[in-house]
């Protein structure tokens, strides 16, 4: 039977005993040795499913294992032949995987998703800029203006929420990115105009939040959502 991977640590680890992984009914996870380092698994179903079911289980495994230490987590799908393979591949990697161990230990992934206040970016853009204001002031005052003028006023503003969209990514990572060990770009994610996962070091996590409710508060035309702590995925295979 082929192996599922949830995650590596260190083979010193004293780890939870009877975790229950994916399947139905779960599997118990079970460790692979190799040198220093051990592997999370268990058996793998005949076909793996992103259900929500074993999409938390995964998740549990990683969290509870990384309770009392460091866990290079996986993530859901990684299937080996069997588990003398995955010796093979922690035998292979063995220094870097120790290596990557040792810069997550006590740190934990926040993912930060900011997008505008449609509204609220709109009215600072306008006011903004002299010229769009004063635009924005003759047609109202001639009823709206003309269908050619208010697409020439609307492909304006659209340029102006461009740019500020690219000035408002700087400014989140440049503000919270002091708070953090090290950031990750995630994938453009439409309606966001900024996708960053942050590795934060569990003494800094309050002041990292705080950082976040300050730049809210400070720019009211932001709207940000926090989800973490989060095993560091992202970071997985940095360095």
């Amino acid at each position: 039977m082929s192996t599922y991977v949830y995650g590596i640590a260190s083979a010193d680890r004293t780890l939870p005993e009877a975790i229950e992984g994916i399947g139905d009914p779960p599997s118990p996870v079970r460790t692979v040795r190799s040198g220093d380092l051990v592997a999370l698994c268990s058996d793998a179903p005949a076909q793996p499913r992103a259900k929500r079911r074993d999409l938390l289980a995964h998740q549990h495994v990683v969290i509870t294992a990384g309770k009392d230490g460091p866990v290079l987590p996986l993530r859901f799908g990684g299937i080996a032949p069997d588990d003398a393979a995955v010796a093979d591949i922690l035998a292979e990697h063995h220094d870097r995987y120790l290596e990557r161990l040792e810069a997550l230990d006590g740190k934990d992934e926040f993912n930060v998703k900011v997008h505008h206040d449609e509204d609220s970016v709109l009215h600072l853009v306008v006011t903004a800029d002299p010229d769009l204001m004063a635009l924005h002031a003759a047609q109202r005052a001639a009823g709206g203006g003309t269908h050619e003028e208010k697409i020439a006023f609307g492909e304006r503003v659209a340029r102006a929420v461009a740019e500020c969209e690219k000035a408002d990514a700087a400014l989140v990572e440049e503000t919270l990115a002091p708070y953090a060990a090290a950031v990750v770009r995630g994938p453009e994610d439409t309606g966001h105009l900024a996708n960053l996962s942050f590795l934060v070091e569990r003494e800094r996590r309050d002041a990292f939040l705080e950082a976040v409710r300050a730049l809210r508060q400070e720019h009211e035309h932001l709207r940000e959502q926090v989800t973490g702590p989060l095993p560091p995925y992202s970071f997985a295979g940095a360095g």
